[in-house]
């Protein structure tokens, strides 16, 4: 398999890898090596030390905090109204698979106004409801023929933005912490399983959104909400592009949360192998298509330890799928995660030279077919578990 790229963007399909220029030719560091690098660190937090403060805030200066928060919600206002007139599902001409789709705002731990998409079938018993989490930088519009598919099998749906991201409040592209996301995620689940008692609940997460799902799933009281979680190219092994990076991401992480690697490579890499699905992600204004900025950066390397650290102590039932070409997330992650999970009901489906964007992929149709046969397998399961139990 070739080598997996490191630090992506994720769902954006741009790599932007932090502080490539002091890459090294050799992987191990020289003691060389070390000493520059970290005179390279000591330097740099010199001239935050020493030449910041020397700086004289002008009249100007001192309002641009507010002008940039100004332009922050007038670009939210912007993207909100777009994700408004976003392309919904309607009811088909002959009645098939109809469905109700309907937007409203959620507001998540911190109070911001998160945008909410959700499609039911007008016809049939609801046999289950599916919360989808997208991944990094796009939006859920996107997943709008996905949710069709799944009402057309008496599935309902309900798919939320993050903060930064499409209708929802914050700086595009921007994620001030990803325990936040995991957050509003069980806040949301905990207010779609009240108001449908009895229904059975999934949680669906893409690349960086499968590992926010699955670090919900792990706390107890989430857990027990969940009937299973489906993952398509979760985001659990992610490095930086170079050992220092790991080291010095905290430190920058606070100090210039927002600052753009603008002089990293933003060579795209293919997320999808059909030509059309690549024109509709990089041609939609809601998908961010920019440099990632370092506090997003630190946090996907940050969720990411976090969960290979601890893949032993999953539980919840889960369907993980991946693409064995996959150059954003690695499938190898993927598989360790199948095999060290302590969960009972377990699956994994590797699909031999697919890309990233599994739901966007020629073979999308298949894609989705499987994953809502894994959902009815695991309610006659949960069937039959709660006729033993009474047993």
């Amino acid at each position: 398999m070739a080598e997996m790229e490191e630090l992506t963007s994720g769902a954006s399909g741009r790599i932007i890898p932090l502080f490539k220029n002091i890459r090294q030719r050799s992987t191990v560091l020289s003691y060389d090596s070390l000493r520059r690098s970290l005179l390279f660190i000591q330097s740099i937090f010199f001239w935050f030390l020493l030449v910041l403060p020397r700086t004289k805030p002008s009249s100007s200066a001192a309002s641009s905090p507010a002008k940039r928060r100004r332009k922050e919600e007038e670009d939210t206002l912007r993207r909100r109204s777009l994700a408004q007139d976003f392309q919904m599902l309607g009811e088909t001409d002959d009645g098939a698979g109809r469905c109700e789709s309907a937007t409203s705002l959620f507001y998540g731990v911190r109070r911001n106004a998160l945008f909410v998409r959700s499609w039911f079938p007008v016809t049939g018993e609801l046999k289950g409801i599916m919360v989808i989490m997208h991944g990094l930088n796009e939006h859920s519009g996107r997943y709008a023929d996905f949710a069709k598919q799944l009402n057309s099998c008496n599935f309902g749906v309900y798919a939320m933005d993050w903060i930064g991201h499409g209708g929802s409040d914050g700086l595009h592209g921007y994620v001030p912490s990803l325990d936040h996301v995991v957050a509003d995620t069980g806040a949301f689940l905990e207010k779609i399983t009240s108001e449908n008692p009895g229904i059975p609940c999934f949680l669906f997460g893409h690349s960086t959104g499968g590992a926010v799902a699955l670090k919900a799933a792990s706390y107890p009281h989430i857990e027990q909400l969940l009937e299973g979680i489906i993952l398509t190219s979760p985001a659990l092994r992610v490095k930086p592009s170079h050992p220092i990076v790991g080291a010095v991401a905290p430190f920058f992480s606070l100090v210039v949360p927002k600052y753009q690697f603008k002089g990293a490579n933003k060579k795209g890499i293919p997320v999808s192998r059909d030509p059309a699905a690549l024109l509709a992600k990089y041609s939609d204004p809601l998908v961010y298509t920019g440099p990632m900025r370092v506090r997003t950066g630190h946090e996907i390397l940050r969720i990411s330890s976090h969960l290979l650290r601890n893949l032993k102590s999953v539980t919840i039932p889960f369907f993980v799928l991946h693409g064995t070409a996959d150059k954003v997330t690695d499938p190898l992650a993927s598989q360790d995660l199948f095999n060290e999970a302590a969960s009972q009901f377990k699956d994994i489906k590797l699909y031999d030279g697919f890309l990233h964007d599994l739901l966007f992929e020629p073979e999308r149709e298949e894609v989705g077919k499987d994953i809502i046969d894994w959902l009815e397998k695991r309610l006659s399961a949960g069937s039959l578990e709660n006729v033993n139990s009474h047993w």
